[in-house]
């Protein structure tokens, strides 16, 4: 198989899941948390070198409270237990999102997560929390309006490559492909900036069915497209 450096991920379809076996929300997204980590060690297995999953988006905060808090508890209990596991495989966290809305223990947990990993040389893995790409790129935008304002930078100076370092992944190189879970067939601001030129695979599992097999279905279908960018094929 021809393996993507980049993959991301849009991980739907939690809560249809468990309410299909009449469970409640929280255990299909038990279930999910699970499936990313077998994932995460799928896609080193397989010779990708970044994974990014969507976790949490800035509009997730409208759901019930109950689910709300769930998923930050099990984001917690990952931030806490995940260090001797990443030290062990080599894997390199980063955390994408607005962090300063969290809460401060989870804030604290996801600075030592990243700390403490930042010198791993293995599978780069990305999690966004609280991000939504419009809210990363005016981020970004304001960053870079701070430098110009403070005699950083000039603003002629400013140019794609800028804006890409300036945002959540700067440094890291722009996925490859995109799969979503669940039969959904949008982006759902899921980083509208950095998929610009990727390729697309959407599938009808639900993130807690998807596995291995699944993700070496969507990099085989990722290596039988021609990746152009803009330009004409031979």
């Amino acid at each position: 198989m021809m393996v993507p450096q980049h993959v991301a991920i849009i991980m739907d379809g939690n809560g249809r899941w468990a309410k299909k076996r009449g469970l409640p929300r929280t255990m299909g997204h038990t279930r999910g948390a699970q499936v990313v980590e077998q994932i995460l060690e799928d896609a080193d297995d397989l010779g990708i070198r970044y994974l990014t999953v969507y976790a949490f988006s800035t509009e997730n905060w409208s759901r019930p409270a109950a689910e709300v808090k769930a998923l930050m508890n099990l984001l917690r209990t990952y931030m806490k237990t995940s260090l001797a596991k990443c030290a062990k495989n080599n894997v390199r966290v980063r955390v994408l999102g607005d962090k300063t809305k969290l809460a401060p223990d989870l804030q604290a947990a996801i600075a030592n997560l990243e700390k403490e990993t930042a010198g791993n040389t293995g599978i780069t893995f990305q999690i966004a929390i609280n991000y939504g790409a419009r809210d990363e790129i005016v981020r970004a935008v304001r960053k870079l309006a701070a430098d110009v304002k403070d005699g950083r930078t000039d603003a002629d100076a400013i140019d794609e490559a800028a804006l890409s370092n300036a945002l959540d992944t700067g440094g890291i190189p722009d996925p490859d492909l995109l799969i979503r879970t669940c039969g959904e067939e949008r982006i759902s601001n899921f980083l509208l900036w950095q998929i610009a030129y990727a390729e697309l695979y959407f599938t009808d599992k639900a993130w807690p069915d998807f596995d291995r097999a699944e993700l070496e279905k969507a990099i085989e279908a990722y290596g039988k497209r021609e990746r152009r960018y803009g330009g004409l094929s031979e």
